[in-house]
């Protein structure tokens, strides 16, 4: 016996307080546990909810206390399994995505038509545009015998495949037709806004047309948003599962293919090890051509550079700190820049020349609005894998950090490009090193200056530096 119920309905009506409703609505289905999703609109009131039928009942009677919503009607159907992960409710625009200004669906609907009609209509042979509303990926796992699909992969696309169709004998009518009925109570009166003629939509959808006529004159199941995926004519859950990935449905020999990872592939979007390597390489490459073009030194910015305090400098004050490791500049240079704000602390707040640096505190200097020279971005990614990146880089390109430049550098467009990086276990960094120097034997190096190596090595707790500053042993990605 199924224990889960499982509900979908909609009403087009004019509401008000969403907010507070929003509130209530949540509430009830959170004390009890319900799962689903719930869309409120001052269009109306769309949702698709599961749980025990004591819990679902109650949620109806309270939707139907509200305003304009007292004749709402859902459609059931059980499962074994929760179908839903969460409970969302939600405020929207719509309640079903159209994007036209001007369709009404709750003051001037299109004519509906029963499902017992319909199939009248077919059983009598009767003429008859029937006319698919959902998506191509909808489709392909049923419909009705002789339907003409619109062809779209999301239903905003409507409006514009709708302006290509071509009006047909008004004699004939034409009958719209999706899951619930909800997207052709938008469909429909669009068509007639077009200028088609004798347009109708099925009322309840494929769904309401299962319950009251079986599966008569209809080929396939009917693809429904969660984990049942799709559904046949006796409203039973059905044996196909669906590629989040690729927007496939998957047949049960698909489900037990070894290419079958949920969330990561199936045999329609799987990819060897070797093309998602290239896939990989080849999104670096277009990430890099994004960050240096323009250069990024090329936009003034605030440049911080680093201040480190060691034991010697414990507890002395910040202009005879700064007179002993930054000498060069005389002191009343470096009392003008306190005064100016231009040394500040690892908060980024001003430091005054009387403050007493600390040990193991992080300060900087601060030059504003910095543009820096330009440089060679001609950087050529040769290949890479999970512990090295080879690359070509060209000159003039500084490899770190230093004098004039900072943004400029090989270091800070490879951090760009290869920021964030996910990883499922432990953070990484990768080391940079040129030949000659001393690296583990299974690096293998190419004979030449020209290309630098980044080496990934694992850390437990590698720390960003600083935005603005440079860590010139590793850099995190």
């Amino acid at each position: 016996m199924s224990s889960v119920t499982n509900i979908s309905a909609y009403r087009f009506a004019p509401l008000q307080n969403l907010k507070p409703l929003r509130e209530q609505l949540y509430a009830i289905c959170r004390a009890g546990n319900l799962k689903g999703t719930i869309l409120l609109s001052t269009e109306g009131i769309n949702l698709f909810v599961a749980g025990s039928a004591a819990s679902i009942d109650h949620l109806l009677s309270i939707i139907r206390s509200v305003p304009h919503l007292e004749s709402i009607e859902a459609k059931f159907s059980e499962s074994a399994d929760q179908p839903f992960t969460r409970m969302l409710v939600k405020i929207k625009k719509e309640i079903i995505p159209f994007g036209v200004e001007g369709i009404d669906p709750a003051r001037h609907p299109a004519p509906r038509l029963t499902p017992a009609e319909l199939k009248r209509w077919l059983d009598e042979g009767k003429p008859v545009t029937l006319l698919d509303t959902r998506n191509n990926f909808e489709v392909d796992m049923g419909t009705f015998r002789g339907a003409v699909p619109i062809s779209i992969d999301h239903f905003r696309e409507f409006p514009k495949a709708a302006e290509q169709l071509p009006l047909t004998d008004h004699s004939t009518p034409i009958v719209t037709f999706c899951t619930g009925g909800i997207r052709c109570e938008k469909a429909a009166p669009y068509l007639i806004q077009l200028g088609f003629q004798n347009v109708f939509q099925l009322d309840g959808g494929i769904l309401k047309y299962f319950e009251e006529c079986g599966g008569a004159h209809y080929q396939g199941e009917c693809f429904v948003f969660d984990k049942r995926v799709g559904v046949t004519e006796g409203l039973h859950e059905s044996k196909h599962g669906f590629c989040h990935v690729c927007q496939q449905i998957l047949t049960p020999e698909d489900l037990d293919d070894p290419r079958t990872v949920e969330g990561v592939s199936c045999p329609h979007c799987y990819r060897s090890p070797v093309e998602c390597r290239q896939l990989e390489i080849e999104k670096h490459r277009q990430k890099l051509q994004y960050v240096t073009q323009p250069l990024p030194g090329s936009m003034p910015i605030d440049n911080y550079r680093p201040l480190k305090i060691h034991a010697r400098h414990d507890q002395v004050k910040m202009l005879d700190f700064l007179m002993d490791v930054l000498g060069q500049f005389p002191r009343e240079t470096w009392e003008a820049e306190c005064q100016k704000g231009n040394v500040v602390d690892g908060n980024r707040q001003p430091v005054s020349t009387t403050h007493l640096v600390q040990t193991g505190q992080r300060y900087y200097t601060v030059e504003r609005w910095q543009i820096e020279p330009d440089v060679n971005p001609s950087i050529e990614i040769l290949s890479e894998d999970d512990a090295l990146i080879v690359i070509n880089k060209p000159a003039p390109l500084p490899t770190h950090a230093s004098g004039r430049y900072h943004r400029n550098t090989l270091e800070w467009i490879l951090r760009q490009v290869y920021l964030p990086q996910k990883t499922p276990a432990r953070a990484q960094t990768r080391r940079q090193h040129h030949r000659g120097d001393p690296l583990h034997e299974d690096i293998d190096f190419r004979p030449t200056r020209a290309i630098p190596v980044r080496a990934r090595t694992r850390s437990q707790g590698v720390s960003r530096p600083h935005p603005g500053t440079s860590d010139r042993r590793s850099f995190p990605v």
